[in-house]
């Protein structure tokens, strides 16, 4: 490769100095450096082979210090490590020789005589004790440099990965948890971005509050909290695929997007309630029941209401939606939709309606469904949550009749798997995947003084009960699993989001914000009456400004009056021309007397009574006047 360019180096060596004079440069005419490749090459050989010759030689000598040992330590078959002792010299010497005219020797030499070398070289070595072969394999083992900290043996961290895979419950990061306090009211939306820096929760209180994991310390503050929707519940909160948005679903009929800082960028505009049908207005006119961003396009949203309607949104455009869905019944009546969602590629959208059906559409086709199953859940409840698994194959519903079910919807006419006896009373109960696909997570509702809100994870392929976690002693509402940080924040019924990790398996989120210390809060130097700044009175009006705080105050010690003590209250008689708490008279003596009777006669028949075993056992009124 390199010789074309030294000959063309070595033509434009020698220039026409005329040349070189006109063109300006004063070191053209030196002649370019030449490489003797060949020579370059030779000294890299010799020196591979000098450094692989070192190492036998030391590898030689270990070996001989061996079987010095064992001459010395008196045992009955001295002769087969003599042997071997002799045996190995030949056996190295030719593969120096080997290590001599080989041209890629570089390589190899720090790897050591391979297996076949080694096998001949041990020869009628063979028959020594278990002890000489156990030695000679830690001497195999551990040849070459030594090995860096913390590196584990690639075998062991296939064991632990085969338990983990044998054992999921393994896989769920439960072993520390830190408390987020939203409020009092339920936590009835949660809402994680896709990198999993910020949180945010809403709840019945009307507050959307967002959670800085990064900028947050152990005090665990929200840094922003406001009230997008007024007097609304907060039905759903949603990050857009990208993170630069969130979406808002409330008790209105009008959904709101956000920014990242809870600043307003568009609100879908409300239809007209007079027209019946509902293809024809620009809007929902009723109620939202939830929403949620498309998984591709991060401009678009879907939201579902109780006008019976299922609407997909651009955000760029709030004065009319992009398509409408309309549910319907088996009698092709209007059906409410109580949730909804797009599947993983986006292409369906599902919906969970009042009559326990799911139906689900093509997203470019609003009319007819392509799915279609009528009786999922009992009828008359509100199926609270639709999600479909990572791989997209199977489709998980939570229903208000206390199930969870799972669903394939190629096979849409009876569920996979269900399972029963999860208590749902809220319109938003969560379900949702593990990051694997494994796993299928839900919450449970209780009545006030039930028992603990629980959280139960149930293994894809069978539905058997895994596990759970007693999460506190209200319903656990929301459940969200995020994929990249391998963390479970969980929605409860009085007021609380709770984050759940493992310090191992988890990544950043929690993690950042539980080592952070308090910060300490400065005692803030009040003013000792407030200061009214008038920056054009006349000089007669003008108030001396205040450069501190304390020097007013050391001010206000020298006035007698403004540091006069006040007089501690008067215990007994009157001092110091001070009326005491109750004179010495008798009318103030019987005023207190009074006042401290305790007696309490607001029942006359019982005050009554409270003397008649005394007026039984000793008559002096009555009874002695009639005896005679």
């Amino acid at each position: 490769v390199l010789s074309p360019l030294v000959a063309d180096a070595e033509m434009l060596g020698t220039p026409d100095p005329e040349l070189a004079a006109t063109m300006g440069f004063s070191g053209f005419g030196k002649k370019a450096r030449t490489f003797d490749l060949e020579a370059m090459f030779e000294q890299t050989r010799r020196t591979a082979v000098e450094r692989s010759r070192k190492v036998l030689e030391a590898r030689e000598r270990e070996k001989e210090d061996q079987t010095e040992k064992e001459f010395r330590i008196p045992c009955t078959d001295s002769s087969p490590s003599a042997s071997s002792a002799t045996g190995a010299g030949p056996a190295l010497t030719a593969r120096e020789v080997v290590y001599g005219e080989s041209e890629y020797s570089s390589n190899e030499a720090l790897s050591g005589p391979s297996m076949q070398s080694q096998s001949s070289a041990k020869g009628p070595a063979e028959d020594t004790d278990d002890d000489d072969d156990d030695d000679d394999d830690d001497e195999e083992e551990f040849i070459g440099p030594p090995l860096p900290p913390g590196f584990k043996d690639s075998d062991d961290d296939n064991d632990d990965t085969e338990e983990e895979d044998s054992n999921p419950v393994k896989k769920i990061p439960d072993s520390h948890e830190i408390t987020l306090q939203h409020g009092t009211k339920t936590v009835s939306a949660l809402g994680l971005d896709p990198s999993g820096a910020r949180l945010i929760t809403g709840g019945y209180d009307y507050d959307v509050k967002f959670w800085d994991f990064a900028g947050m310390d152990a005090s665990l503050q929200a840094f922003r909290s406001l009230q997008p929707c007024e007097c609304h519940q907060i039905k759903s909160l949603q990050y857009s695929s990208t993170g630069d948005v969130i979406l808002v679903v409330s008790g209105n009929s009008q959904a709101k997007v956000l920014d990242r800082d809870g600043f307003p960028v568009m609100e879908c505009i409300k239809g007209d309630q007079y027209i019946v049908d509902m293809t024809n207005t620009k809007g929902h006119t009723a109620m939202l029941n939830s929403g949620c961003w498309h998984p591709k396009i991060k401009e678009e949203f879907l939201t579902c209401s109780n006008d019976g309607t299922v609407r997909t949104w651009d955000v760029n455009n709030e004065k009319k939606h992009k398509s409408v869905f309309k549910p319907r019944s088996v009698q092709g009546k209007r059906v409410i939709p109580t949730t909804c969602t797009y599947s993983r590629d986006g292409k369906l959208i599902a919906a969970g309606c009042q009559d326990g059906s799911i139906q689900i559409w093509d997203r470019n086709m609003s009319v007819h469904t392509k799915f279609h199953c009528r009786q999922a859940h009992a009828s008359g409840t509100d199926t609270s949550c639709l999600t479909f698994s990572y791989d997209g194959t199977v489709l998980a519903s939570r229903g208000g009749d206390d199930t969870l079910k799972m669903w394939d919807i190629r096979q849409f006419k009876k569920p996979l798997n269900s399972a029963d006896g999860l208590p749902s009373f809220f319109p938003m109960t969560d379900c949702c995947f593990s990051p694997d696909d494994k796993i299928l997570v839900t919450g449970t509702s209780v009545k006030k003084g039930g028992g603990s809100g629980k959280l139960f994870f149930f293994y894809r392929e069978t539905f058997q009960k895994l596990y759970e976690i007693e999460v506190t002693d209200a319903s656990v509402v929301r459940c969200l699993w995020h994929p990249k940080l391998n963390q479970i924040m969980v929605g409860t019924g009085n007021g609380l989001a709770k984050v759940y990790y493992d310090p191992v398996k988890s990544q950043r989120g929690a993690k950042l914000c539980v080592v952070k210390t308090k910060r300490k809060e400065r005692q803030a130097e009040t003013l000792t009456q407030d200061y009214i700044i008038t920056p054009h009175a006349l000089p007669m009006f003008r108030e001396p400004r205040q450069r501190s705080t304390r020097k007013q105050l050391e001010k206000d010690r020298l006035d007698p009056m403004k540091s006069h003590k006040p007089e501690p209250p008067v215990a007994g008689a009157g001092r110091g021309g001070r009326v005491g708490t109750h004179g010495v008279t008798l009318s103030s003596y019987i005023v207190k007397n009074i006042a401290l009777d305790k007696t309490d006669d607001s029942n006359p028949r019982e005050a009554i009574l409270r003397h008649a075993k005394e007026a039984e056992e000793n008559p002096y009124w009555v009874a002695p006047a009639y005896a005679k």
